[in-house]
């Protein structure tokens, strides 16, 4: 028996999930929380944010994210692919920064407008 908490909305749930009965979940106070659960223990998943180097904007450094979760164990291969991206500004929020990011089927979007700097 795994004992979490929900992180789906700020209520946060205290779960308990049964791995030997099919990952039951109990605690829950929705849906979606039991989806978790289970979700947490079979094949949790994150999005991952960050930021990358922008040359010739307002900022050094814009900010980007996943456009959908990741795989968990895939994080630290996304941060890796995101060290060598330098953009030039203009950017603009949701353009694609990298398709297909270590083949997750996830794509790298911006997460914030970056003019060109004066």
């Amino acid at each position: 028996m795994k004992e979490l908490i929900c992180i789906v909305c700020p209520k946060g749930c205290h779960l308990k999930v049964d791995e030997e009965k099919d990952y039951a979940v109990t605690g829950n106070g929705c849906l979606r929380g039991a989806e978790y659960g289970k979700a947490e223990l079979t094949n949790p998943t994150r999005v991952v944010t960050s930021t990358v180097r922008c040359e010739g904007g307002t900022h050094p450094r814009c900010p980007v994210k996943t456009d959908r979760p990741v795989p968990k164990g895939k994080m630290m291969e996304v941060m890796a692919a995101l060290e060598g991206i330098a953009l030039t500004a203009p950017v603009h929020v949701g353009d694609t920064i990298i398709e297909n990011v270590c083949g997750t089927g996830v794509n790298v979007v911006a997460a914030r407008n970056m003019d060109k700097g004066g």
